[in-house]
């Protein structure tokens, strides 16, 4: 039979989704395929954390000896050196660090071997009837010392410092060595709805961003281009947007009065992170968008952040467009009325607080742009919260001895990344700077919120990671190195550690088994150093150590291989104080709820080696819920009012909350129990904080703006906020002992739907420097005892389907299986299965511990067309137990297209 274009494609959409794929795909115009296609091994990637311990890092950059410089908001400079793998810190400047100032941007010479150069942009001196400065200055740096008597300030930035936000600050040299900065419009953006700041009344200067994007006569909301000169000052590159004798585009002349030559691109908003290509010279940069959640048609386009590429000097149009030219209306905020559409081929600026030019040079698109949903035109992009960085060009020829340099796949590409949605892009361009693709650039590593990132000396690639949350000290900031190995490959290192925290003495077992490396024939060696140790204490794959003394041990070990190749892994171990062991005594089956059962015993016991034996209820919260089941909670559908905030609780950690906000702790938003106190009396809060998560606003808790999230739905919105008021509610937590009612999943509206019941209890000892406390939990979920099958924790050729009616689980092979963890069978005397039958005969085998454990039921089947429903006896098990239902056929071959399909399986006393 001849297998036609159409045949072959369904077959493989089929084979697809039976399979249950879902990779990374790679996007150009309408073209999509799996990157695993890509012409290079992924395996040869590598990943290496360089550096810890930071305090909000802002930007890096490379010397030609490997070293990495970088800087921190509060005004450290350190340096990490690759012979010594060792940081230091610099020094540390003094720096206005309120707001969004700081120490924000670095850049070395181009000569810097020669001359040691370091240029720095930061927030000096305090602030002056509200008015302050930012300065670009130059040391000279020798032996890792900054000789401050070298200092010259080449460029000073006067700015607002009272009520404003946005200083940018990133600095980036081009190949003939003029030095760009980036500067922030500095302009507050709460009281224009999140559409464009052109408040123009007496005395809202700060909320006027034509005072400084639009201003031709400003430095503020640019991006400027200088050539730093030896004796500390600069000249103006030619080509710059307002240079001397140059038209401003619209062919008015350039008066000298209303323009700054320092100029190479205006109509910034929040420029962050410039990068240059080596090759065409094109100035690249992320800009960070305006916070409306939906378009007005009176007011304008919603927020928008951009991906930028300068070919040339000119205007890239803040603040009266966004994205591709997208023209916001004047506004006239008296008398709160819209007028006309700017015109990006002529915006006029006629704002009394601008003191340049009227007539601005035509307003460029940028080369990338998308909203808080998904971009119609980018949807590779995701949704959520926003915040573009632009990162390097990858050219393979400036490398070309290079074994780590990343793959030649990516040559030409433009890096892009995201701060708010961890993800990093390669972008594929044209050979006249055009775009032409985006796809993703590796998908399976996690990066936490990335702030930057540049090539080294050798085409390998370095991130500097900010953490968790914006405006802290954060544990998971970090600085790593990305490799691709043409030769010999690293070792891939698993560290575990049986204990990280406890009294002294405390005795640990680390262990690197697990522990491989793609090169087959090498021979790994193993070097562990339990805390400040530089030579070698152990030098097994599984050794113990005991440590005597409290303290705080940063614990490493160090694979070799033999060949060059050497990973390095870290684990903390913290001594002094031993976490306390906290029991749940449950007087019924711990997996599952059943029909005639009405209530259940429990207690909560705890004792501490340093606290005692008995448990202080004043330090132990617990909380008993009922959610409606789903195959995960984030998915939760329509529910009704009265169901547990818990799943508010879930979707705040699947979304980009953690940002701005911490449950205790104070980020660039308030903690979730200071709001949760705010507004525990107002019967209104939750309609109100729901349309704030989705619409986004500011004002109340500061200066900071809070994110639109129109991808968030009503009731999900509503379900995050009952989840944070809930946390004012001290009352809600349980005695230690009692008596639990188990009739709510009879009561709610899905009554007879399956749900799970969820006990909560969590207890913290004294704290004990220098560990400080140690807070435990302890969960306890009871589900329906009929469980879909598509819900199991772990698969084995295994296909999830899911389909319109019913969603089943396909057996493709023999032996294929599903996984149920942790269960506990005490009192399961019967176990029924439904499934779909298929040409094969067979048995289901129950199994516990593992594929080939005990037997603990089987339910044989044959080739009956329709639904099958058996029951079987299971053998009696005590013990909380992995629970394996395996597919053995005794007839016919399953496969991907002839498998029986499992739909649930039900657990009966």
């Amino acid at each position: 039979m001849k297998t036609t274009p159409i045949l072959l494609a369904l077959t493989l959409i089929l084979i697809l989704a039976l399979s249950g794929f879902d990779g990374p795909t790679v996007h150009s115009g309408t073209t999509r395929y799996p990157a695993d296609s890509l012409p290079f091994d992924s395996t040869r990637f590598s990943v290496e954390v360089l550096a810890q311990d930071m305090n909000e890092p802002m930007e890096l950059a490379l010397a030609p000896d490997g070293r990495v410089f970088w800087v921190e908001r509060h005004g450290e400079l350190k340096r990490y050196d690759p012979r010594t793998k060792q940081t230091k810190l610099i020094t540390k400047l003094p720096v206005r660090y309120r707001a969004e100032d700081g120490l924000l941007g670095i850049a070395l010479d181009p000569k810097f071997t020669q001359n040691g150069w370091i240029y720095l942009y930061y927030s000096e001196g305090e602030p002056v009837d509200g008015k302050g400065i930012q300065v670009l200055t130059r040391f000279t740096l020798q032996n890792d010392q900054l000789l401050m008597a070298s200092r010259k300030v080449l460029l000073t930035v006067p700015v607002l410092t009272d009520n404003v936000s946005h200083a940018a600050g990133s600095l980036a040299f081009d190949k003939n060595g003029n030095l760009f900065l980036s500067t922030g419009d500095n302009t507050n953006p709460f009281g224009s709805d999140g559409y464009a700041p052109i408040d123009e009344r007496p005395d809202r200067l700060h909320f006027d961003a034509q005072k400084s994007s639009g201003n031709t006569n400003d430095l503020r909301g640019k991006v400027l281009r200088i050539h730093p000169e030896p004796d500390g000052t600069y000249t103006i590159p030619a080509g710059n947007l307002f240079s001397a004798n140059t038209p401003n585009g619209n062919g008015q002349p350039t008066r000298s009065d209303a323009t700054r030559p320092e100029i190479y691109v205006m109509g910034c908003r929040n420029p962050f992170r410039l990068s240059v290509d080596s090759k065409t010279n094109f100035l690249y940069w992320g800009e960070i968008g305006p916070d409306a959640g939906r378009d007005s048609l009176n007011r304008g386009p919603r927020g928008h952040d951009e991906i930028n590429q300068a070919r040339r000097a000119g205007n890239f149009g803040w603040p009266y467009f966004v994205g591709n030219t997208k023209p916001y209306h004047d506004y006239d905020f008296v008398a709160q009325a819209s007028g006309p559409r700017f015109d990006p081929a002529r915006p006029v600026n006629n704002s009394p607080n601008n003191t340049g030019l009227q007539t601005l040079p035509p307003a460029q698109s940028a080369l990338i742009w998308y909203p808080y949903v998904e971009s119609p035109e980018f949807p590779e992009l995701g949704t959520g919260g926003r915040n573009a960085m632009a990162g390097p060009v990858y050219h393979a020829a400036d490398y070309p001895n290079s074994d780590v340099r990343l793959p030649d796949y990516y040559d030409g590409k433009l890096l892009i990344y995201e701060w708010m949605r961890n993800w990093i892009k390669a972008v594929t361009l044209k050979p006249n700077g055009d775009l032409a693709g985006i796809e993703p650039f590796l998908p399976n590593q996690r990066f936490v919120k990335p702030m930057d990132m540049t090539l080294g000396p050798d085409g390998s690639l370095y991130v500097l990671e900010y953490g968790e949350y914006w405006r802290a000290k954060n544990d998971d900031a970090r600085l790593v190195r990305i490799t691709y190995n043409r030769r010999n490959r690293p070792p891939v290192v698993a560290l575990q550690a049986d204990k990280t925290v406890g009294a002294a003495p405390l005795s640990v077992r680390f262990s690197a088994n697990g522990t491989f490396d793609h090169d087959k024939a090498d021979k790994l060696t193993y070097a562990w150093f339990f805390g400040p140790s530089k030579t070698p204490q152990a030098r097994t794959a599984t050794p113990s150590f005991t440590f005597t003394k409290p303290g705080t041990y940063a614990c490493r070990v160090v694979v070799s291989d033999g060949a060059g190749g050497q990973t390095e892994r870290t684990v903390t171990i913290r001594v002094g104080n031993e976490p306390p062991a906290l029991a749940v005594k449950w007087a019924g089956n711990r997996s599952f709820y059943f029909a005639d059962q009405t209530s259940v015993q429990y207690a909560v016991g705890a004792t501490d080696r340093e606290d005692g034996p008995k448990l202080d209820p004043k330090r132990l919260k617990m909380t008993f819920d009922y959610v409606q089941d789903t195959e995960d909670l984030i998915n939760v559908g329509h529910q009704a009012e009265q169901e547990s905030p818990l799943v508010g609780k879930t979707l705040i950690e699947k979304s980009d909350c953690r940002a701005c906000h911490a449950l205790q702790k104070q980020s660039v938003g308030p903690a979730y129990e200071v709001v949760a106190q705010r507004y525990r009396a107002d019967a209104g809060a939750v309609a109100r904080l729901s349309q704030k998560i989705i619409n986004g606003g500011g004002g109340v808790w500061g200066e900071s703006m809070m994110s639109a999230h129109p991808q968030v739905s009503s009731d999900d919105a509503a379900r995050m906020v009952r989840y944070i008021l809930s946390l004012a509610d001290q009352s809600r937590s349980l005695p230690p002992s009692g008596t639990l009612a188990l009739d709510r999943h009879s009561k709610t509206p899905a009554a007879g739907q399956p749900g799970r019941y969820i006990l909560t209890a969590e207890y913290s000892d004294n704290p004990r420097p220098p560990v400080g406390a140690n807070p435990v939990r302890e969960v306890l979920t009871l589900r329906h005892p009929q469980v879909l099958a598509a819900t199991a924790d772990a698969v084995d050729r295994v296909a999830r389907r899911n389909g319109t009616r019913v969603q089943t689980t396909r057996f493709n092979a023999q032996g294929a299986n599903l996984l149920f963890r942790n269960l506990d069978l005490s009192g399961i005397r019967q176990l029924t299965l439904h499934w779909w039958s298929s040409k094969i005969d067979g048995v289901w085998e129950i199994r516990s511990g593992s594929p080939t454990g005990p037997i603990l039921a089987e339910v044989p089947f044959d080739h009956a067309k329709d639904a099958v429903e058996k029951t079987a006896t299971l053998q009696p098990t005590s013990q909380l137990t992995d629970v394996y239902i395996v597919l053995k056929a005794t007839q016919g071959k399953p496969d991907i297209w002839n498998g029986p399909e499992l739909e649930w399986v039900r657990f009966q006393r």
